[in-house]
Protein backbone atom coordinates (compact mmCIF):
# COMPACT_ATOMS: atom_id res chain seq x y z
CA UNK A 1 0.00 0.00 0.00
CA UNK A 2 1.32 3.75 -1.01
CA UNK A 3 2.06 5.95 2.04
CA UNK A 4 -0.10 8.43 1.37
CA UNK A 5 -2.92 5.89 0.99
CA UNK A 6 -1.93 5.16 4.42
CA UNK A 7 -1.94 8.60 5.68
CA UNK A 8 -5.04 8.83 3.87
CA UNK A 9 -6.84 6.55 6.26
CA UNK A 10 -5.02 7.83 9.29
CA UNK A 11 -6.67 11.36 8.75
CA UNK A 12 -9.88 9.59 8.10
CA UNK A 13 -9.28 8.12 11.41
CA UNK A 14 -8.51 10.96 13.21
CA UNK A 15 -11.67 12.54 12.18
CA UNK A 16 -13.42 9.84 13.69
CA UNK A 17 -11.69 11.90 17.10
CA UNK A 18 -12.63 14.96 16.47
CA UNK A 19 -16.31 14.83 15.84
CA UNK A 20 -19.18 13.31 17.60
CA UNK A 21 -21.68 14.16 14.52
CA UNK A 22 -21.27 13.16 10.69
CA UNK A 23 -17.98 12.91 9.40
CA UNK A 24 -16.34 15.57 6.90
CA UNK A 25 -15.34 14.43 3.37
CA UNK A 26 -11.77 14.45 2.75
CA UNK A 27 -10.98 15.90 -0.56
CA UNK A 28 -7.33 14.22 -1.75
CA UNK A 29 -5.92 17.68 -3.09
CA UNK A 30 -3.73 16.03 -6.35
CA UNK A 31 -3.27 18.54 -8.23
CA UNK A 32 0.07 19.17 -9.78
CA UNK A 33 0.58 15.24 -9.46
CA UNK A 34 0.98 12.79 -12.46
CA UNK A 35 -1.93 10.67 -13.58
CA UNK A 36 -0.22 7.41 -12.04
CA UNK A 37 -0.93 8.94 -8.69
CA UNK A 38 -4.33 9.69 -9.03
CA UNK A 39 -4.98 5.92 -10.28
CA UNK A 40 -2.97 4.81 -7.78
CA UNK A 41 -5.32 6.51 -5.30
CA UNK A 42 -8.55 5.50 -6.74
CA UNK A 43 -6.91 1.64 -6.94
CA UNK A 44 -6.75 2.21 -3.58
CA UNK A 45 -10.48 3.64 -2.89
CA UNK A 46 -10.18 6.86 -2.97
CA UNK A 47 -13.07 8.90 -4.48
CA UNK A 48 -13.27 12.67 -3.50
CA UNK A 49 -10.42 14.41 -5.34
CA UNK A 50 -9.48 18.33 -5.58
CA UNK A 51 -7.73 20.20 -8.65
CA UNK A 52 -6.94 23.49 -9.24
CA UNK A 53 -5.14 23.65 -13.18
CA UNK A 54 -8.03 23.16 -15.81
CA UNK A 55 -6.20 21.82 -18.19
CA UNK A 56 -3.89 19.26 -15.85
CA UNK A 57 -7.39 18.03 -14.34
CA UNK A 58 -9.42 17.63 -17.62
CA UNK A 59 -6.77 15.47 -18.87
CA UNK A 60 -6.05 13.44 -15.85
CA UNK A 61 -10.06 12.65 -14.94
CA UNK A 62 -11.01 11.81 -18.79
CA UNK A 63 -7.74 9.44 -18.62
CA UNK A 64 -9.08 8.07 -15.77
CA UNK A 65 -12.79 7.65 -16.57
CA UNK A 66 -11.55 6.40 -20.17
CA UNK A 67 -9.05 3.56 -18.41
CA UNK A 68 -12.43 2.76 -15.40
CA UNK A 69 -15.45 3.15 -16.70
CA UNK A 70 -17.14 3.18 -13.32
CA UNK A 71 -15.46 6.13 -11.86
CA UNK A 72 -18.13 8.32 -14.10
CA UNK A 73 -20.18 8.19 -11.05
CA UNK A 74 -17.95 6.62 -8.27
CA UNK A 75 -15.55 9.59 -8.22
CA UNK A 76 -15.94 13.52 -7.11
CA UNK A 77 -13.66 15.54 -8.26
CA UNK A 78 -13.61 19.43 -6.26
CA UNK A 79 -12.39 22.09 -8.41
CA UNK A 80 -11.19 24.54 -5.61
CA UNK A 81 -9.55 27.19 -7.25
CA UNK A 82 -10.98 30.98 -7.65
CA UNK A 83 -13.60 30.61 -10.28
CA UNK A 84 -12.57 32.85 -13.69
CA UNK A 85 -15.63 33.85 -15.75
CA UNK A 86 -13.46 32.78 -19.03
CA UNK A 87 -12.85 29.49 -17.96
CA UNK A 88 -15.78 28.33 -16.46
CA UNK A 89 -16.72 26.61 -19.12
CA UNK A 90 -14.41 24.09 -18.64
CA UNK A 91 -15.51 22.61 -15.19
CA UNK A 92 -18.22 20.97 -16.65
CA UNK A 93 -17.90 17.51 -17.32
CA UNK A 94 -14.75 16.97 -14.83
CA UNK A 95 -16.00 18.67 -11.76
CA UNK A 96 -18.38 17.60 -9.39
CA UNK A 97 -18.15 21.32 -7.24
CA UNK A 98 -16.50 24.02 -7.12
CA UNK A 99 -14.94 25.85 -3.82
CA UNK A 100 -14.44 29.19 -5.33
CA UNK A 101 -17.10 30.99 -6.59
CA UNK A 102 -16.15 34.35 -5.21
CA UNK A 103 -18.69 36.79 -7.10
CA UNK A 104 -21.76 37.59 -8.13
CA UNK A 105 -20.79 38.06 -12.25
CA UNK A 106 -18.79 34.38 -11.90
CA UNK A 107 -22.16 32.97 -9.97
CA UNK A 108 -24.56 34.35 -12.76
CA UNK A 109 -21.83 33.16 -15.41
CA UNK A 110 -22.24 29.32 -13.62
CA UNK A 111 -26.22 29.47 -13.61
CA UNK A 112 -26.12 30.37 -17.09
CA UNK A 113 -23.46 28.01 -18.45
CA UNK A 114 -25.20 24.93 -16.23
CA UNK A 115 -28.27 25.35 -17.92
CA UNK A 116 -26.70 25.41 -21.35
CA UNK A 117 -24.48 22.55 -20.97
CA UNK A 118 -27.20 20.79 -18.96
CA UNK A 119 -24.56 19.25 -16.60
CA UNK A 120 -24.90 19.21 -12.92
CA UNK A 121 -22.12 20.93 -10.63
CA UNK A 122 -22.60 22.28 -6.87
CA UNK A 123 -20.58 25.24 -5.84
CA UNK A 124 -19.85 26.90 -2.85
CA UNK A 125 -19.37 30.24 -2.39
CA UNK A 126 -16.33 31.45 -1.41
CA UNK A 127 -15.54 34.07 1.81
CA UNK A 128 -13.24 36.46 2.72
CA UNK A 129 -13.05 36.43 6.12
CA UNK A 130 -9.71 38.32 6.63
CA UNK A 131 -10.47 41.32 4.84
CA UNK A 132 -6.75 41.09 2.92
CA UNK A 133 -6.64 41.85 -0.47
CA UNK A 134 -4.55 39.02 -1.22
CA UNK A 135 -7.65 37.00 -0.50
CA UNK A 136 -10.69 36.22 -3.23
CA UNK A 137 -14.25 36.27 -2.13
CA UNK A 138 -17.80 37.30 -0.97
CA UNK A 139 -17.87 39.74 3.00
CA UNK A 140 -20.77 37.68 5.11
CA UNK A 141 -21.72 41.66 5.28
CA UNK A 142 -22.42 41.39 1.37
CA UNK A 143 -23.69 38.09 1.45
CA UNK A 144 -26.60 38.82 4.43
CA UNK A 145 -27.48 42.27 2.62
CA UNK A 146 -27.91 39.97 -0.90
CA UNK A 147 -29.67 37.14 0.97
CA UNK A 148 -32.57 36.96 -1.21
CA UNK A 149 -30.73 37.38 -3.99
CA UNK A 150 -28.22 34.33 -3.49
CA UNK A 151 -31.44 32.00 -3.35
CA UNK A 152 -32.26 32.92 -6.58
CA UNK A 153 -28.71 31.38 -7.76
CA UNK A 154 -30.17 27.63 -8.16
CA UNK A 155 -31.40 25.43 -11.10
CA UNK A 156 -31.94 21.61 -11.53
CA UNK A 157 -28.26 22.13 -12.53
CA UNK A 158 -26.32 24.30 -10.65
CA UNK A 159 -26.96 23.58 -7.07
CA UNK A 160 -25.61 25.80 -4.19
CA UNK A 161 -23.69 23.50 -1.27
CA UNK A 162 -22.49 25.81 0.94
CA UNK A 163 -19.75 28.31 1.71
CA UNK A 164 -16.03 27.90 1.54
CA UNK A 165 -13.83 29.87 3.73
CA UNK A 166 -9.83 30.30 4.76
CA UNK A 167 -7.84 30.92 7.18
CA UNK A 168 -5.41 34.20 7.65
CA UNK A 169 -2.47 34.29 5.43
CA UNK A 170 -0.24 33.83 8.81
CA UNK A 171 -1.29 30.43 9.27
CA UNK A 172 -1.88 31.99 12.58
CA UNK A 173 -4.66 29.01 14.69
CA UNK A 174 -5.96 31.87 17.10
CA UNK A 175 -6.66 34.23 14.09
CA UNK A 176 -7.74 31.12 12.19
CA UNK A 177 -10.12 29.95 15.19
CA UNK A 178 -11.57 33.23 15.07
CA UNK A 179 -12.55 33.15 11.24
CA UNK A 180 -13.73 29.81 10.82
CA UNK A 181 -16.19 30.05 14.05
CA UNK A 182 -17.10 33.55 12.65
CA UNK A 183 -18.34 31.79 9.45
CA UNK A 184 -19.73 28.79 11.51
CA UNK A 185 -21.72 31.18 13.08
CA UNK A 186 -22.85 32.82 10.23
CA UNK A 187 -24.23 29.80 8.74
CA UNK A 188 -25.98 28.60 11.72
CA UNK A 189 -27.71 31.84 12.11
CA UNK A 190 -28.78 32.43 8.17
CA UNK A 191 -28.03 29.40 6.31
CA UNK A 192 -28.43 27.06 8.56
CA UNK A 193 -29.38 24.17 5.58
CA UNK A 194 -26.15 24.81 3.55
CA UNK A 195 -22.70 23.03 4.25
CA UNK A 196 -18.90 24.51 5.06
CA UNK A 197 -16.00 23.65 3.05
CA UNK A 198 -13.11 24.79 6.02
CA UNK A 199 -9.82 23.04 6.61
CA UNK A 200 -6.64 22.22 5.31
CA UNK A 201 -3.48 20.27 6.05
CA UNK A 202 -1.96 22.65 8.36
CA UNK A 203 -5.91 23.63 10.17
CA UNK A 204 -7.96 20.45 9.33
CA UNK A 205 -8.51 19.41 13.49
CA UNK A 206 -9.71 23.00 13.98
CA UNK A 207 -12.25 23.20 11.03
CA UNK A 208 -13.46 20.13 11.91
CA UNK A 209 -14.24 20.75 15.72
CA UNK A 210 -16.27 23.77 14.47
CA UNK A 211 -18.11 21.43 12.12
CA UNK A 212 -16.57 21.69 8.69
CA UNK A 213 -18.51 19.40 5.93
CA UNK A 214 -15.42 19.31 3.60
CA UNK A 215 -11.62 19.28 4.03
CA UNK A 216 -9.44 20.04 1.64
CA UNK A 217 -5.77 18.60 2.06
CA UNK A 218 -3.26 17.95 -0.27
CA UNK A 219 0.48 18.24 0.67
CA UNK A 220 -0.40 16.08 4.23
CA UNK A 221 -1.40 13.33 1.83
CA UNK A 222 0.75 13.04 -1.34
CA UNK A 223 3.70 15.21 -0.39
CA UNK A 224 5.10 18.64 -1.67
CA UNK A 225 3.39 19.58 -4.63
CA UNK A 226 5.49 19.79 -7.85
CA UNK A 227 4.86 23.33 -9.20
CA UNK A 228 5.97 24.07 -12.69
CA UNK A 229 4.08 25.83 -15.61
CA UNK A 230 0.53 25.06 -15.36
CA UNK A 231 -2.52 27.06 -16.91
CA UNK A 232 -6.28 27.73 -15.15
Amino acid sequence: MSDYITTYHSIQNEFKSLTNGQLPILIAVSKTKPYEVVRDAYLQGIREFGENYLPEAIEKFTRLKEEFPDAETSVNVHHIGPVQSGTLRKLFGVFSYTHGVGSFSSLSELLKRAEKEKKKIRYFLQTNLTGENTKHGFSLETLLENKIKLLGFQNEYCIWEGFMGMGPSSGDLNETKEVFTKLKNFREEHFPERKLSMGMSGDYPLAITLGSNFVRIGSKIFGEREYGTHSV
